[in-house]
């Protein structure tokens, strides 16, 4: 096994990264910050990918089975014998899988970044900010303990923050940033809570340990977990959906997902890095962590997982197909995707024979990053080249771009489940998991997939024909960027080709055990046929300026509004914190406050104050009135002891 410096080294040298830059940037590094952020960081993913390759194929198996491995632990706090706060290195088959996708992508955001950014003003800020949220989510996924994770957990919130609110000084950006902190915060509070049951039951915060006390029918925990109810419901069902909930809200699961679409005010380059392979996909990784305990001690929370994923899937796939923004288009896309990759683990079960869900959540993780990212960084060259984020100011541009062009095309190609590209063989494991499941979760996957091709196309059709060549750039080079920019949209391009191919289910899988997938191509034909179908159609409605899409949105005005409007989530949250929670909660709350808790004490105040305006005389300090008042007292006092005194 390798040594634990070196896997340590994994997240420690972005920090190192942000550390330099944070302090030093502007002063020191400020021409070079981004050279000197990319340089660390293709040592990390050097180091990531030799890390994942000897545990795959070297030390990590044991008779068969992948093993969790803890590589290194200090122990932080110590309450007891058994309980205690560790920090500590984890590597197994998903940990693994994750260093390599999240250094990976970051990697390729980095270089892009290089030619992206330069010239902003802040640009050494940029880097530190994309450093800090590099070495967050590493820390997250090497986490040996629920604690260790909600830490880093936290620490991806706050630089998700500073990412997206980068240009603070355009409203809607400041806005966006707050919207997805508050909305990630509120969904944490459930994720602390969730963490605080679990561990009071398995009385450990390590997850070897509380997933075998949490599985264990023979464990006393595990009985007292689920003898102990609430509303009819088990403890350890309460914290297994209360940790999901966190994972609902950073992975903008319906109906937590309100903070996505605004978080694309940021660089582009931030949102292919939030949006592709990392902080979206935390929640995924969450409950893979603990899929063991899902499954097995808490199943109903399973079934939560499954409506929660597939409703998310199918709403945002809907809302997609109405929105002009680019970057919103491409933003309910991954909340579609990431609820694929949701619903998959939750028609999962422990079992060997059942388990297939789960490698093909992981595998649709695996590959979605690479397309996911490659849209978005081509995204950010569109935008760069028409100037504006609506569609309706694009189209023709296909020879301005070739680059472009073709990477675009190839990464709509993958999320649309076309063969031979790696989102077909990733989203065909979770459809036939889904089949031997849940039929309804089937066929509510199947016509999601549909749409999908349907609204991918629909942007590439409307981005790059639907309208005679534009005149944008007079040259190509110009308008693509240097080699840096290009160089990670073929890298990506070629990963959306052929990661497909990775038998991923021998490496990943909820027992460690290899899950062999054969492609069933009698079954493939209908989602083939039904993404082709969805290309199709785009190409029909948006290949060519015509009159056919008008049409089809009068004939379904009332869809077609609720779901260019988001089917109005965003105002019912409006309208339940302010007609409710302001109005019936918030300002009786301000009234009592005002009235009676600062009434009380200032009337407090005010009567002392008035009490010591009248008896300050008492301490005059002439000595005839205090003679006075001794002669009274002593008066009083004889008169009380000779008349009164009985």
């Amino acid at each position: 096994m390798p040594n634990s410096l070196y896997i340590a080294c994994i997240p420690l040298l972005p920090l190192v990264s942000f550390a330099l830059l944070g302090l030093f940037g502007t002063r020191v590094f400020k021409n070079l910050s981004g050279l000197l952020a990319t340089v660390l960081l293709v040592v990390s993913t050097i180091l990531a990918i030799w890390v994942a390759y000897n545990y795959f194929f070297h030390f990590g198996q044991a008779n068969g089975i992948y093993q969790r491995i803890i590589a290194g632990q200090v122990t932080w706090l110590r309450f007891s014998s058994e309980l205690s706060i560790d920090m500590g290195l984890m590597l197994d088959p998903i940990s693994c899988m994750m260093i390599v996708v999240v250094s990976f992508i970051s990697l390729m955001v980095h270089i892009y970044s290089l030619s992206y950014m330069k010239g902003e003003e802040r640009y050494p800020t940029y880097y530190a900010f994309l450093s800090l949220f590099t070495f967050s989510m590493l820390g997250l996924v090497l986490s040996s303990n629920m604690f260790q994770i909600y830490i880093f957990w936290e620490l991806v919130g706050v630089s998700s923050y500073l990412l997206i609110g980068y240009y603070y000084d355009r409203p809607g950006a400041v806005k966006a940033s707050q919207k997805a902190f508050i909305v990630t915060r509120f969904a944490d509070l459930g994720f602390l809570i969730g963490i605080l049951v679990l561990s009071f039951y398995s009385n450990t915060l390590d997850f070897n340990t509380l997933i075998e006390r949490l599985t264990n029918p023979a464990s006393p925990g595990l009985k007292t977990a689920l003898a102990s109810s609430f509303l009819g419901i088990s403890a350890i069902t309460w914290g297994s959906v209360l940790v999901f909930m966190g994972g609902a809200g950073k992975s903008a699961m319906f109906p937590l997902h309100i903070w996505l679409p605004d978080a694309m005010e940021g660089p582009t380059p931030v949102s292919a890095l939030i949006h592709a392979a990392t902080m979206v996909v935390a929640g995924v990784y969450l409950v893979a962590r603990l899929f063991p305990v899902f499954s097995i001690s808490a199943p109903a929370s399973l079934d939560l997982v499954t409506f929660v994923g597939v409703l998310s899937a199918l709403l945002a796939a809907l809302i997609a197909c109405t929105q002009t923004d680019i970057k919103r288009v491409l933003a309910y896309s991954t909340m579609s995707q990431i609820g694929f990759m949701m619903f998959s683990l939750g028609v999962a079960r422990h079992g060997h024979e059942e388990q297939l869900g789960y490698s093909a959540s992981m595998f649709h993780l695996f590959t979605h990053a690479f397309f996911k990212a490659l849209l978005f960084l081509c995204a950010g060259i569109i935008i760069h080249l028409v100037h504006s984020n609506e569609m309706n100011d694009m189209g023709g541009i296909r020879k301005n771009l070739p680059v472009t062009h073709i990477c675009f095309l190839i990464a709509c190609l993958a999320i649309s489940g076309i063969p031979p590209f790696a989102g077909f063989f990733s989203k065909e494991e979770i459809l036939q998991a889904s089949w031997q499941r849940n039929k309804v979760v089937f066929w509510i996957a199947l016509t999601t997939s549909g749409i999908t091709a349907f609204y991918m196309f629909r942007l590439y059709f409307k981005i790059f024909w639907h309208k005679p060549l534009g005149h944008q750039a007079s040259h190509a080079d110009t308008a693509e960027g240097d080699t840096m920019i290009r160089l990670p949209l073929v890298i990506l391009a070629i990963g959306s080709l052929l990661t497909g191919f990775i038998p991923f289910g021998r490496f990943v899988s909820a027992d460690g055990t290899p899950v062999h997938t054969d492609l069933n191509l009698i079954f493939s034909v209908g989602p083939v046929l039904v993404g082709l179908a969805g290309i199709f159609l785009a190409r029909w409605l948006y290949l060519n300026k015509n009159d056919a899409p008008e049409k089809i949105k009068n004939g379904t005005r009332a869809l077609y509004t609720a779901a260019y409007h988001k089917f109005y989530i965003d105002e019912i949250y409006v309208f339940i914190t302010r007609r409710i929670i302001f109005n019936l909660v918030g300002k009786p709350a301000a009234w009592f406050d005002r009235n009676v808790v600062d009434g009380l004490v200032n009337t407090t105040g005010n009567t002392t104050q008035i009490v010591s305006k009248k008896i300050k005389g008492l301490q005059s300090g002439k000595v005839q009135e205090y003679a006075i008042y001794f002669l009274l007292g002593a008066g009083g006092l004889a008169l009380l002891f000779i008349y009164g005194w009985k």
